[in-house]
């Protein structure tokens, strides 16, 4: 009965495409693009190779680690990046190896600042998010393992305070995934949501084969958990308050998540990507309470009515009509897929009419970004790529467990074009990619990429894309929690008329994109900036040059 409904209503979205206007565009053929990537990697000289704790036994916590994260720890202006790692099982001899900070020194330059900054966690790396809790103005961060999870206070002088227990987020020894700082109810604070996996032990593996070889066991194999949710109290501890939100009633096999005001009523909602489970959408009534609301809107499975194996997610407007729309990776044979946002009411999948999943069904596919390379004024979509079984190539023919990552240039009008094979030489790295980040590395106005490799070096590449007007913007909360995550940003520049909001949190469990950043083409300047503050206070900025980061402070 569900099933029936479920289909009648994505027949419904179809013919609110149709109503809009949304083309089908000519995928096939094969185009330039002014989106080039270059390959830093050996210039960044970075002292990371991931671990994910694999010892032959193949546990199944060992593939989804894990993510990363981009922000600026010490306020100097520069994006600085933190690595997760994994850990062996207990039984094994083997030392884990640290979790890691890198100091953006400038010029692809960076520095291991691990050890003196306190940071370097020996758990099982899975997610991470960033964010400043207690409002000092310095960006804490949360780990989320399996097994305890961490959350570092940032002490503003380059180090960290490990306030876990403090704090009471610990979240038992669960399994994690994707997490995020928020602002639940609009009290100037950030809550934290934490996505849980599955229910995992050591001594309750499940061993699998395929035509003879070992493999890592599905989720299915395993039950799912639900996540849970931690309320802010403002003096530097949390309440779990997953059963009163009414989060805790709905288990899951969570991975990526980002919160996001996808109804457009002002207040931030949840989207949760599950991994062989219907995806959830949980709606905020504006008070911290929340709905599960995915198979109304569309996003508790694909066009076909089909649940796939979503991995990361992000959020952002492709199409520049105000709604933020959706994209999520997926397994192999399974497309990465397009959601359009139809009015704040429904995700219509556009994947195919897009052209967004041309060449993702191949791959195991996880980071993702949708991020505007080029500068041009639209959103470009960025897909690492990577099996999880490392000997898929015995039995698969099909398949690789090292890959080439992806990208799709925006060509406006609801059309993507695989751009990759044109891309540069960036494009051409083969790993096995987990989670990805994007943000202005060297500060010269276009997004950069960082990508966590499982069992392997990251991979930097720098943006080389033809120059174009940009602006960047860095938001400083007064009555709304201090780098206001949770905004709404308007900006017109050029006739064109652009949104965004500010994220903690996003992709396949990772962070980036704490300083909002907008293409502007060919505009000299910026006529004009609304920032909608969590809790109801509006900036508004106008006539702005371009090519600068420009503070914005909330007045209350």
């Amino acid at each position: 009965m569900i099933k029936s409904f479920f289909l009648v209503f994505r027949i419904a979205g179809l013919l609110i495409t149709a109503c809009v206007g949304l083309k089908v565009p000519n995928v096939c053929v094969a185009e330039d693009t002014q989106i080039k990537f270059t390959d830093m990697t050996a210039q960044a000289r970075l002292e990371f190779s991931h671990d994910d704790g694999s010892d032959g036994r193949h546990f199944i916590v060992e593939y989804v680690s894990g993510g990363l994260s981009l922000f600026d720890y010490d306020n100097d202006g520069d994006v600085d990046i933190y690595f997760l790692n994994g850990a062996p099982a207990a039984d094994q001899q083997r030392r884990a190896r640290p979790n890691m900070l890198f100091r953006n020194d400038g010029n692809w330059q960076f520095t291991n600042v691990t050890k003196e900054a306190g940071v370097g966690d020996l758990g099982h790396g899975l997610g991470v998010t960033i964010g400043d809790y207690d409002n000092d103005g310095h960006q804490d961060i949360y780990v989320n393992n399996f097994g305890p999870n961490r959350l570092y206070r940032n002490n503003a002088n380059g180090t960290f305070r490990d306030v876990t227990e403090i704090a009471g987020v610990a979240n038992g020894n669960r399994v994690g995934a994707g997490t995020s700082f928020l602002d639940i109810d609009q009290d100037g604070d950030l809550d934290l949501y934490v996505a849980n996996y599955l229910e995992f032990s050591y001594d309750k593996t499940v061993d699998r084969t395929s035509q003879g070889y070992a493999v890592y066991a599905s989720p299915l194999d395993y039950k799912p958990d639900p996540d849970t949710l931690y309320r802010n109290n403002g003096d530097g501890t949390f309440t779990d308050v997953s059963d009163e939100s009414g989060v805790g009633a709905h288990r899951g096999y969570g991975m990526g998540l980002v919160c996001a005001d996808y109804d457009g009523d002002g207040d931030v909602d949840v989207i949760v990507g599950n991994d062989v489970g219907a995806n959830f959408v949980f709606q905020n009534d504006g008070k911290g309470k929340f709905k599960e609301v995915g198979l109304l809107t569309g996003f508790a499975y694909d066009r076909t009515g089909s649940i796939q194996g979503t991995m990361g997610v992000d959020c952002a407007d492709f199409d520049n009509d105000g709604y933020f729309d959706l994209h999520v990776t997926s397994y192999q044979n399974e497309l990465a897929t397009l959601y359009r946002n139809v009015n704040g009411v429904f995700m219509e999948d556009v994947t195919n009419v897009s052209g967004a999943g041309l060449g993702t069904n191949r791959e195991v596919t996880w980071g993702n970004g949708l991020v505007d390379f080029d500068n041009d004024g639209d959103q470009d979509i960025f897909i690492a790529c990577g099996h999880l079984y490392p000997n898929v190539e015995k039995f698969d023919d099909q398949t690789s467990y090292k890959a080439e990552n992806l990208v799709f240039e925006n060509r406006g009008k609801g059309r993507f074009v695989n751009v990759t094979d044109q891309a540069g030489s960036g494009m051409k790295v083969k790993l096995s990619s987990r989670g990805a980040g994007f943000d202005d590395l060297d500060n010269d106005g276009d997004i950069d990429v960082v990508v966590l490799n499982s069992r392997a070096v990251p991979t930097l590449l720098r943006n080389d894309s033809a120059a174009s007007s940009w602006i960047e913007l860095q938001l400083v909360g007064d009555r709304a929690n201090r780098f206001g995550v949770g905004a709404r940003i308007e900006i017109l520049a050029d006739g064109k008329r652009q949104f965004a909001e500010a994220r903690s949190g996003r992709g396949y469990q990772s962070h980036y994109g704490s300083t909002i950043h907008f293409g502007l083409g060919n505009a000299t300047s910026v006529d004009e900036i609304k920032v909608l503050w969590p809790g109801g206070n509006e900036t508004r900025l106008s006539q702005l040059p371009v090519n600068q980061r420009t503070i914005i402070q909330e007045k209350d």
